[in-house]
């Protein structure tokens, strides 16, 4: 014997109820098809606006940071390739970040002298940093070749001392790619870095020529 699907105590008000009309159900898959239309159409264009965005920034990786020190007793240099760098091209915020013990000296004594705690201090303090803007932003067309001349101003750390720094530069543009040049002074003692007495007072220069380069890419 068949069992019945509705119970003896089930109304015919209460199938009535039951039942949906076809043309309801109708307007409520449309409704939800649109819905998630809408949904679909939301997420991509947040997902669109999020590449957008990681777009506006440049990285690099292929650094060169000189500097450069001139006495009448002996002339020095270092040269410093692993630095990485990255300038924001909606707000003009560049970031230097700087490995204190891959500046490299031709002469291992001056390199060991670099990095002793009279000097840089480079186990206590590894890394030098930029921190900085470019004030001058809107007058840089990122998207154009050409030369274009950049004032950063920012704070420098070296050996755990910040300063305030205001520096000129030049960005380049050309086929897509884009150079940034830069030459200034930096005085040692404004980051601690003195020397009272002995060979390092004469062979060392007070102030040290710095040059940076980097080559950028779209990140």
């Amino acid at each position: 014997m068949k069992r019945a699907f509705f119970s003896k105590s089930t109304s015919r008000h209460d199938i009535n109820i039951m039942r949906v009309p076809s043309d309801k159900l109708k307007t409520n898959y449309f409704r939800m098809k649109t819905n998630l239309k809408q949904t679909i159409i939301l997420s991509t264009l947040f997902l669109l606006s999020v590449t957008a965005f990681s777009q506006e920034r440049l990285v690099s990786n292929n650094t060169h940071i000189r500097f450069f020190s001139s006495t009448p007793a002996e002339d020095i240099e270092s040269n410093n390739y692993a630095s990485t760098s990255t300038i924001n091209l909606q707000n003009g915020n560049v970031v230097f970040s700087v490995p204190m013990q891959s500046f490299e000296f031709k002469k291992s004594l001056m390199q060991r002298h670099f990095n002793q705690e009279k000097f840089l201090h480079t186990s206590e303090f590894p890394t030098a940093r930029l921190v900085a803007k470019i004030t001058n932003l809107s007058e840089i067309d990122f998207s154009k070749d050409g030369e274009y001349d950049a004032v950063v101003e920012g704070d420098l750390t070296i050996r755990g001392v910040t300063n305030s720094i205001k520096e000129p530069g030049t960005i380049t543009v050309k086929g897509g790619k884009v150079d940034a040049t830069s030459k200034f002074f930096v005085t040692l003692a404004d980051y601690d870095v003195t020397f009272s007495g002995g060979k390092p007072s004469t062979n060392i220069a007070d102030k040290v020529e710095v040059t940076v380069h980097a080559e950028y890419i779209k990140e």
